[in-house]
């Protein structure tokens, strides 16, 4: 787009501008066309963002990534799309509902439990035929036990908000089986998401056992302090500050809390996401109408601009052309893993709790869903240092993978049709933000 040059600011801060107006347009239309093939938004998204980096517009002559996303924009472009990650994660962790399981806790973390354990167990098995060819990155050897357990991490994850966004489009929200899936995927989140800050405790301490240790415990106190003292105070302010709408300062407290505790969490040695995800997590849920409409519309409404940013700088580092023959065999087999887990996982204990086979088997597809999630941990593994470059273009075509072969399948698998309430329906349609 420009030779660009650390002394020229306005112009570098312009091809951002450009290049984030070019982002929001491709990924608005292929949003939109995808879903004439039944997919969320999220799969064009991701598919826009593959196709303006090497995969596909770097066939074309010229090296148009590099002329359009020049490298000394990448950088700001990184900036803007943590800021929007950290902004969904936040929601993600505010759409957390325990209610969600209220008469269903013992067939949901059956299923959710089983989902992860065949998932990881699988993973780890693929891990260690996978390791001798990715266990370097940029240089630096990782360790079987980091690359083992990121991978089993990384096959375990369901994709809460895009689920809850599919069984809304696909009116499955009052279903049995929809609520069930919504359930478990939500406890599913969670287990994976204490296995990557595990891996990530054990790949940021460097010095050893020790500072192993102190990453474990300074998660606890982070915990601790979010748990009995963050969330106490964030309910005294909301009682006092908020009466039918939510006072300008107090938005400020909250923005400013998610990026302090993004923060903490990054000091710590496990990864900003989490930090979001447990700010979110502590924020109050009443009043629910007007903290909405205050404070979680808004941050809906950044996610829904920023957002696209991140899956550009995904794609960006995304190229399935450099992948040799013996790299497509290893992303059949990460496919055939990835859905082999949760579809046998899900599928199963939905069964002994008394599904027939065909509803069965629609939890199985439901519970395959990865989409944006997935991305969140695969570029957290990048930053880690944990995949390597060929590994992590694999895992991504995986998570876009699964999550368009579920919208495919489901108008065509029969579904009882067993409503689980209104106040069932209005929460899970509640979690699904409108960024996916």
């Amino acid at each position: 787009m420009a030779d660009l040059s650390a002394q020229n600011s306005e112009l570098l801060i312009a091809v951002t501008m450009a290049d984030i107006a070019i982002i929001l347009v491709a990924g608005s239309i292929l949003g939109w066309l995808v879903r004439y093939v039944r997919q969320p938004p999220v799969v064009g998204e991701i598919i826009a963002g593959i196709a303006l980096g090497p995969s596909l517009l770097g066939l074309l002559p010229g090296d148009l990534p590099s002329h359009i996303f020049p490298g000394e924009v990448r950088p700001y472009l990184s900036a803007i799309a943590q800021v929007g990650l950290l902004i969904f994660m936040f929601g993600v962790g505010w759409g957390f509902d325990k209610r969600l399981l209220q008469g269903r806790h013992g067939t949901a973390a059956a299923v959710s439990i089983a989902s992860v354990v065949v998932s990881f167990g699988l993973a780890i098995g693929l891990a260690a035929l996978l390791y001798d060819r990715h266990d370097t990155v940029n240089g630096h050897h990782i360790s079987f036990t980091a690359f083992a357990l990121f991978m089993g991490a990384a096959m375990s994850i369901t994709a809460f908000p895009v689920l809850a966004r599919m069984l809304t489009e696909h009116r499955m929200m009052g279903t049995r089986v929809g609520a069930l899936a919504l359930a478990s995927a939500a406890i599913d989140d969670v287990l994976a998401w204490c296995l990557l800050a595990l891996v990530a405790a054990i790949v940021t301490a460097s010095g050893g056992s020790g500072q192993f240790a102190q990453t474990v415990l300074l998660s606890v106190l982070y915990v601790t302090v979010m748990l009995f003292v963050v969330r106490p105070l964030l309910s005294s302010l909301v009682r006092r500050w908020v009466r039918d709408r939510v006072p300008p300062q107090l938005f400020v407290v909250f923005v400013a809390g998610l990026f302090l505790s993004s923060y903490a969490t990054t000091w710590i040695g496990i990864h900003a996401i989490f930090g979001a995800f447990a700010f979110g997590f502590v924020m109050p849920r009443e009043p629910l109408g007007v903290l909405s409409e205050g404070v979680k519309r808004p941050f809906d409404g950044i996610s829904l601009v920023l957002l696209p940013v991140f899956f550009i700088v995904t794609g960006l580092n995304v190229n399935i052309g450099a992948l040799s023959g013996r790299d497509l065999i290893e992303l059949v087999a990460i496919i055939a893993v990835a859905c082999a887990g949760k579809l046998i996982g899900a599928s199963v204990p939905g069964r002994l709790a008394g599904m027939p086979w065909r509803e069965a088997g629609t939890l199985g597809i439901l519970m395959n869903t990865r989409g944006l999630t997935e991305l969140i941990i695969l570029n957290a593994g990048v930053s880690l240092g944990v995949l390597d470059g060929r590994m992590f273009t694999m895992m991504v075509v995986m998570a876009l993978f699964t999550t368009a072969l579920t919208g495919p399948f489901l108008p065509r698998v029969p579904v009882r049709v067993e409503q689980v309430g209104p106040r069932a329906r209005s929460e899970g349609s509640a979690t699904a933000p409108p960024s996916v």
